[in-house]
């Protein structure tokens, strides 16, 4: 009798961009993860929803398509798309605190994502490593107040790490981070001096290959899972604004056709549980342009 195939993990990373997604997208994720018994890492924007100042951006042709070919609007929602434009953004974790704990209460690994997720994505490169280190910590203290437990893991808006932030985040003594894009867990060096390890996301998001090359969403799911790949590092991202809300029958059916091929999702820190951290390579991380995203993200890149 032939031995059923070994399961094949892959890192399940949530990120919670918005107020929105937050308050919506977040309580629709924990049903359909307790649905099918999955747990995962969801990283939190905690200060001002300013997502709305993105749309300066449509002047870029790259974001303009994107926008477009996602059907934005649906998508995500006005609420989301003009926040913070015409007048201050609320503060996430003041006015959805409650699902944040509730993520928590779940089971969940809980980690911090921004606090202002829109200055991070468009200003890092003009922060000194002290502004890094007051936004960086003063997320972190909002979060750690709501859930009562220390942060240990964190994430960067849009994927975009100087190597500035991977020293400021070393100074406050995180156990791992997941700032970029690659292939492999990886100790980053930065002027020599090795740092927590980095869990890279490694498949494509929905809003980066919707739209392109025929894909819609009846093929959607299929060109996540057909993209996982046995005896590799597999992560996975979704966004609570957009498989939590809008795609979450979407998302529902990826994790029943998951579970069927063999696929379990996990959080990040079960990724590595076991792993000799003196045999990880040790690698830089660099910023790159890539398919389905405008302006830079970072990426694992040979040191």
């Amino acid at each position: 009798m032939t031995a059923a195939p070994a399961p094949i993990d892959v890192g399940l990373r949530i990120d919670v961009d918005t107020l929105r997604g937050t308050r919506l997208g977040v309580p629709g994720l924990l049903r359909v993860l307790e649905k099918h018994g999955v747990a995962g890492t969801f990283y939190f924007s905690v200060g001002p929803d300013n997502m709305g100042r993105h749309l300066w951006r449509l002047l870029k042709p790259g974001f303009l398509w994107k926008m477009l070919r996602s059907n934005a609007a649906s998508l995500y929602g006005l609420d989301i798309l003009l926040r913070g434009t015409f007048w201050p953004g609320p503060i996430i974790a003041d006015k959805a605190g409650d699902a944040i704990i509730a993520a928590a209460q779940h089971g969940h690994e809980i980690g911090f994502h921004a606090w202002d997720h829109h200055r991070w994505q468009t200003r890092v490169e003009q922060m000194s490593p002290e502004d890094m280190e007051r936004s960086i910590s003063r997320g972190c203290d909002a979060l750690s107040g709501l859930l009562g437990q220390p942060i240990r893991t964190t994430a960067v808006a849009g994927w975009r790490a100087t190597e500035s932030t991977i020293e400021v985040k070393q100074a406050l003594g995180f156990d791992y981070n997941s700032d970029c894009r690659g292939d492999s867990i990886f100790i980053p060096v930065v002027s020599g001096a090795e740092m927590a390890p980095q869990v890279p996301v490694t498949l494509p998001t929905y809003d980066e290959i919707i739209g392109i090359d025929g894909v819609d969403d009846s093929v959607f799911n299929e060109r996540i899972l057909d993209g996982i790949k046995p005896d590799a590092l597999n992560v996975y991202t979704i966004h609570a604004e957009v498989e939590g809300i809008a795609r979450v029958e979407l998302f529902d059916r990826l994790l029943s056709l998951a579970a069927a091929r063999g696929i379990r999702f996990r959080p990040l820190c079960e990724l590595l549980q076991g792993v000799d951290i003196a045999s990880l390579p040790r690698d830089r991380i660099q910023p790159r342009q890539m398919p389905g995203r405008e302006g830079w993200v970072s990426w694992q890149g040979a040191a």
